[in-house]
């Protein structure tokens, strides 16, 4: 029995067209000068966020970390909303290694988002010497551990002018920014409005193999650069992965169908008694009685999700097909009373 894997939107593999490209890119030695596929990938997406300069990083985590060290003073305060990536799925290198103490926000302004009031409290006002010191705000959009939630354009401006009344830097977690645009029907420059870096991926639903960019003014991507190198993240040939990038950008237009798979999951877990809310982008998080007990049956059926706290996430991506969709709703039907606690 083929498994259905919905564990994440990074399982996919390289298409054909994308293995082509990779085997015949025009590379360089990207520490000694610069790779030429690299600088087209890092133009070409500057220019969909709408900013100065882009560069390839081998991971988000790389990207997020670049952009607090970036950012952040050693013991500077940084904040981000409650289960943001940056703050537990980033092995604390926030803290370690970029030197910020991290202070999450409560979901006050829905899921996944703090309110502009919330921002300006945690942010405070100069005080002395002594006093800890707030110097950044992170965002995320969409965010992962609130189940692919959007954060709207009037909510990010708003978000975005508290954070600069208060002097904060901003920072956008965007790794799945292509999604929440998507969503949205907004160019991904919309939602990178007045933010001072941001990071994209493109492992997560474009199905690169690996490669994420972090974008920002020039004078930010050179220092950047620089940070790359210092750990450990200097490319050689980097065009190899360049190429695969900007294939994975021809798949943008796609994403509203990741979207329409989640949501047709959502209809038919809800059809078998299921608490499945109806999902934003591509993300769906489900409650369920008992995590280990389901996800031990679902592997057995052929399912494979991830536990996140007291729900089964599931993913949708470009290589599971509607058709794969309703063949893992078939394969659920019988676990549902079990999924339930019935």
């Amino acid at each position: 029995m083929r498994p259905i894997d919905l564990r994440s939107d990074t399982v996919t593999q390289p298409s054909p067209e994308m293995r082509a490209a990779m085997a015949s890119a025009e590379v360089g030695d990207d520490v000694l000068e610069r790779d030429p596929t690299l600088v087209r990938l890092e133009e070409r997406v500057a220019n969909l966020l709408g900013m100065e300069a882009a560069l390839w990083v081998p991971s988000g985590c790389m990207g997020n970390l670049i952009a607090l060290m970036l950012h952040l003073k050693r013991g500077d305060r940084f904040l981000a909303p409650a289960q943001a990536h940056v703050l537990g799925s980033e092995l604390g290198t926030g803290a370690w290694l970029a030197g910020g103490m991290p202070e999450a926000l409560a979901w006050e302004g829905g899921p996944g988002r703090p309110t502009p009031a919330q921002v300006t409290k945690a942010a405070g006002a100069p005080g002395p010497y002594y006093t800890l010191r707030t110097a950044l705000l992170c965002l995320e959009n969409t965010h992962n551990f609130a189940g692919g939630t959007v954060t709207p354009l009037a909510e990010h401006r708003a978000l975005v002018a508290a954070a600069k009344v208060a002097k904060l830097a901003v920072h956008l977690d965007g790794a799945r920014l292509w999604h929440a645009a998507a969503a949205l029907d907004l160019p991904p420059s919309a939602l990178a409005e007045g933010v001072d870096t941001v990071q994209v991926c493109l492992s997560k639903g474009l199905g690169a193999p690996m490669g994420s960019l972090l974008c920002g003014s020039n004078p930010a991507m050179a220092e950047a650069r620089r940070l790359r190198k210092m750990l450990g993240g200097g490319v050689r040939q980097g065009g190899v992965m360049g190429a695969a990038g900007l294939v994975a950008l021809d798949y943008l237009p796609g994403l509203a169908e990741d979207h329409a798979k989640a949501r047709r999951l959502a209809e038919g877990l809800r059809d078998l008694g299921l608490a499945a809310p109806m999902p934003e982008t591509n993300i769906l998080l489900v409650p369920v009685a008992a995590v280990s007990s389901a996800l031990t049956a679902m592997e057995a059926a052929g399912v494979r999700a991830l536990p996140v706290g007291a729900a089964i996430r599931f993913i949708a991506h470009r290589d599971v097909a509607m058709a794969d969709i309703e063949e893992a709703l078939r394969r659920l039907e019988p676990l549902a009373p079990m999924l339930r606690g019935a």
